[in-house]
């Protein structure tokens, strides 16, 4: 299955599943069906994303075209966004960094996000943001101390994230991450969320950091250092995991950007996501 979040004209926000290339919202599912499915990714995700609801989709006849709607954030509070970093040992080297032996990892804030077409805004505190495109995992169910193998039992599904950071302050000093990695604007979240069914072999698919129009850097999630599946283990063991967390794995590469630039995250089999900077 593969949701979304669609904005109406009075900027409401609404999560709609796909169905033959159409968006149907849950609202109209729950109007044909006298149902009460939940009416945001985030609740939808705590509930349980039932096969069900695609069932019921199928059968409802008020579809928006994949062109015709404007796309939110998935949702807009997260319980936890942890960022990954320097997951690809190509990346570690492109900053002269050491290879991590266990995943180096920080916290975002809701603040930081959002979405497909949204503008990214560069913070006059900073003179070299860079943007980096990165596949993330959402969890599903609450999960602590899960084991690696069972850790796909408790993940909702995956999106496309560009997440930013304030080099120079980091350059500053390494204890400066938070604050590099917190700026409103600073994490791009969607523009769906794609179920673990409709991804056959997850470790052969393409990240790739875009910007305007050409490509900087990809590579495979076959190459990361953490897959998301050790990720969602290690994390589990260390704070309990709840339905709507996010852990975005880490990028391929990043790429500094000014003002107009255009960035997307393009990722094999996902629809992409793409921000400008102002």
């Amino acid at each position: 299955m593969r949701f979304c979040t669609l904005k109406d004209g009075s900027d409401q926000e609404h999560a709609a599943i796909l169905v033959d290339k159409q968006w149907v919202t849950v609202t109209s599912i729950n109007q044909v069906f006298d149902a009460y499915w939940p009416t945001t990714l985030f609740q939808l995700i705590d509930a349980g994303l039932s096969p069900l609801i695609y069932e019921q989709a199928c059968q409802v006849p008020d579809r928006v075209a994949l062109g015709a709607v404007r796309i939110a954030p998935l949702y807009r509070r997260p319980r936890k966004i942890i960022g990954i970093g320097l997951n690809y040992l190509n990346h570690a080297e492109d900053l002269g960094a050491p290879h991590p032996t266990e995943p180096a990892s920080f916290m975002k804030g809701d603040n930081t996000i959002i979405g497909y077409d949204d503008s990214i805004v560069l913070p006059k505190e900073s003179n070299r943001v860079t943007a980096e495109a990165e596949i993330a995992v959402v969890i599903g169910r609450a999960c602590h101390s899960v084991s690696e193998e069972a850790a796909v039992g408790y993940i909702a599904g995956y999106c496309l994230v560009i997440d930013m950071t304030a080099e120079d302050i980091l350059l500053r000093n390494p204890r400066f991450l938070t604050k590099s990695k917190n700026f409103d604007s600073f994490f791009s979240f969607g523009p769906e969320l794609v179920t673990p069914d409709e991804i056959t072999d997850l470790m052969s698919l393409t990240v790739a950091t875009w910007k305007n129009g050409s490509l900087h850097r990809e590579n495979t999630v076959s190459n990361m250092a953490f897959n998301p599946f050790y990720l969602v283990s290690h994390f589990s063991h260390i704070s309990t995991l709840y339905p709507g967390d996010v852990i975005s794995t880490g990028t391929p590469g990043a790429t500094v950007i000014e003002s107009g630039d255009q960035v997307q995250c393009r990722v094999t089999g996902f629809r992409t996501l793409t921000n400008r900077a102002v």
